[in-house]
């Protein structure tokens, strides 16, 4: 057995492969981490250390047997949006929930590969933020510096792979909260396809707004996670085309043509990209030319459609607010976002969704001239914790959209887009993480995913790992 316990989820894959270490040793030295890391970055909801053991146990009897998956043995997290048998789903609500007695259709795919699910992340309320904090289960912290948040609304998987607690994790995406945690802890996260990853037993995820997507390290590895929770239970209203994203990660994009894109979608609030996200991503833009591509500032043109989005959202987190055991134990700014879900559920919510074939017309019309937009995942670099903390539901939203303008549209358009790190704020101290989003049209994941292995064999971004440490000052 090897003395060094490997870090990604292919060498992990590898690793239990050969013989070099067993499932066991990779789900302690996991819990080992989480344990050691709850107190100050605080990125589970909850453990699964009994679970976990047995389940490695019976992994490494699998192994020793011959027998090979996927991922068997291998330990990861999934978001606490996303049901695991015999664990409560609270979706970062205060509360007593009930234990769920079967897998969502995702985990159960990534139990069938052979995964062992070491535990659940948190999330804020119903995954409105992009920040995770919240009073059920205090701040989950970015382990490049713990004084900021690593986003959300996925940012305890993002915290949990950064750290190295996990290889790879399942998050879910429904205004950027794969890509703005990915973006400002230094990950690659992919929003798939609407209905690419199963949202079971919800037929759909906020109106169709929301897809489940992979957090890791590396291109790789977030292709092979997107793999493996690639499928559809039976009653599940999208099921788009298959498309072949392990493949991708080697094959090379030939030259692309590529929109740098700094305009956001209209929403009646202040918006500035700071000089410091801006030149990053010119920087990003600059190596993607030098790489062969064709980089040219272009805009689409996005329309109204934040019309679009927010009943969708809205009505979204009323449905969901019904499964809360005890609704006056929700944020206050939850609850004003529910009452507008009512009023917004009817009629709005119609044209919404009604609007949704002109708007992919109207957006995608840049499509026909590029292959790739490329633009900032946030206008700003990460957030000090508690930054929204207090503050009314009206000036929580503008100081959100000023933060994060980015990557909404394409959750109304259902379309993939993914993070992919794009260095960091202060460059000689690296803490605060920057990232840039590839944004393609219907079922494109092999283009951006094609993409994003080229730049990260010529930027090695995977190399620079942060020191988790306890917090400073505030």
């Amino acid at each position: 057995m090897t003395s060094v316990i490997p870090k990604g989820l292919g060498e992990q894959i590898r690793a239990l492969a050969g013989g070099e270490v067993t499932s066991r040793a990779l789900v302690e030295q996991s819990l080992g981490r989480i344990a050691e890391t709850q107190p100050t970055l605080n990125a589970f909801r909850r453990i699964r250390a009994e679970a976990a053991l047995r389940e490695a146990a019976e992994a490494d009897r699998r192994l020793a047997a011959g027998e090979r998956l996927p991922l068997l043995g291998v330990p990861l997290a999934v978001k606490d949006d996303t049901d695991v048998a015999g664990e409560p789903t609270a979706f970062g609500c205060p509360g007593e929930f009930p234990a769920k007695a079967e897998d969502g259709e995702a985990v159960r795919r990534l139990k069938a590969a052979g995964a062992v699910i070491v535990g659940k992340t948190n999330t804020p309320e119903l995954g409105q933020w992009p920040f995770t904090e919240g009073p059920a289960f205090g701040d989950t912290r970015n382990p490049w510096n713990p004084v900021y948040t690593p986003g959300g609304s996925s940012g305890g998987a993002a915290a949990a792979v950064a750290a190295g607690l996990v290889p790879a994790a399942l998050g879910s995406d429904g205004a950027g909260s794969v890509r703005i945690p990915a973006a400002w802890t230094h990950l690659v996260g992919i929003k798939p396809q609407r209905g690419r990853i199963s949202t079971w037993p919800d037929i759909e995820a906020f109106n169709g707004i929301t897809c489940n997507g992979p957090l890791a390290r590396t291109v790789a590895d977030a292709a092979l996670l997107l793999h493996v929770a690639t499928g559809n239970h039976e009653g599940e209203l999208h099921r788009p085309e298959p498309v072949d994203v392990l493949s991708a990660v080697g094959r090379d994009p030939g030259r692309l043509r590529i929109a740098l894109s700094f305009k956001t979608a209209f929403t009646g609030t202040s918006k500035r990209l700071d000089p410091v996200v801006r030149a990053a991503i010119v920087r990003l833009a600059e190596r993607l030319a030098a790489l062969g591509h064709e980089v040219v500032e272009a805009e689409p043109r996005y329309g109204l459609v934040g019309f679009s989005f927010l009943p969708r959202a809205t009505a979204g987190l009323t449905e969901w607010s019904s499964r809360v055991p005890d609704p006056l134990l929700l944020d206050v700014r939850t609850r004003g976002a529910v009452r507008n879900g009512r009023l917004l559920g009817g009629a709005p919510l119609r044209w919404a969704r009604s609007y949704e074939g002109p708007l992919r017309r109207h957006v995608g019309a840049i499509f026909e001239r590029f292959d790739v937009v490329l633009s900032p995942t946030t206008a700003t670099p990460p957030l000090r914790i508690g930054a929204m903390a207090g503050l009314s539901g009206w000036r929580t939203d503008r100081a959100m959209i000023a933060a994060c303008p980015y990557a909404w549209p394409w959750n109304v358009l259902g379309w993939p887009a993914m993070n992919v790190p794009a260095g960091f704020a202060d460059p000689e101290h690296r803490t605060l993480p920057l990232g840039a989003q590839f944004l393609g049209p219907a079922n494109s994941e092999p283009v951006l995913i094609s993409l994003a292995a080229q730049l990260e064999a010529d930027l090695r971004w995977y190399e620079r790992w942060p020191q988790v440490s306890r917090p400073g000052p505030q």
